[in-house]
């Protein structure tokens, strides 16, 4: 027999550069014309052919219990409309799962993007609305060749929850 799920609440902080750094860096609004330096996204598509494209996603609620990474290619993520989102993330590992204990839930202010780093686990993005559409950035083929999924539930019997 198998044991109940359990449910754990995971508590969205608002995003800062400095409590995302570990899992990528975030994209702010600069001057036009500003130098290319380190505060920039810090990309790495050369795995494949860049695809920029608009998801239209329907709202889920903000419950998982999958949770994915990209090994060959940064992803950015962001708002079309600068609605507030939600995005799980757990650092970069070798192993084939990712450490619950580093686990967090951000709440990210539709005027900026988010770059997660290679092989960064994330589930989202979530959203209050009906639907919603995000920029993406990754490479054409990252869905089908690059797109390791680990599941809670199956393994674990975990689920979870992303509060605000």
């Amino acid at each position: 027999m198998n044991a109940p799920l359990q449910s754990q609440k995971l508590l969205a902080l608002d995003i800062t550069e400095k409590n995302f750094c570990e899992y990528g860096q975030l994209i702010l609004p600069t001057p036009d014309g500003k130098a290319f330096d380190q505060g920039d996204a810090q990309l790495d598509l050369t795995s494949g052919i860049p695809r920029f494209y608009i998801m239209n996603l329907k709202h889920r609620g903000r419950k998982f219990h999958r949770i994915t990474r990209h090994v060959q290619c940064t992803q950015c993520l962001g708002s079309l409309k600068a609605k507030d989102w939600f995005l799980a993330v757990a650092p970069p590992t070798q192993q084939t799962k990712p450490e619950i204990a580093k686990l967090k839930a951000f709440r990210i202010s539709g005027n900026c993007f988010l770059k997660l780093a290679l092989g960064t686990w994330h589930a989202g993005p979530y959203f209050d609305e009906q639907t919603a559409d995000f920029y993406n950035l990754e490479l054409s083929d990252t869905n089908s060749v690059d797109h390791f999924t680990y599941d809670f539930q199956q393994d674990q019997g975990l689920t979870f929850e992303i509060v605000a």
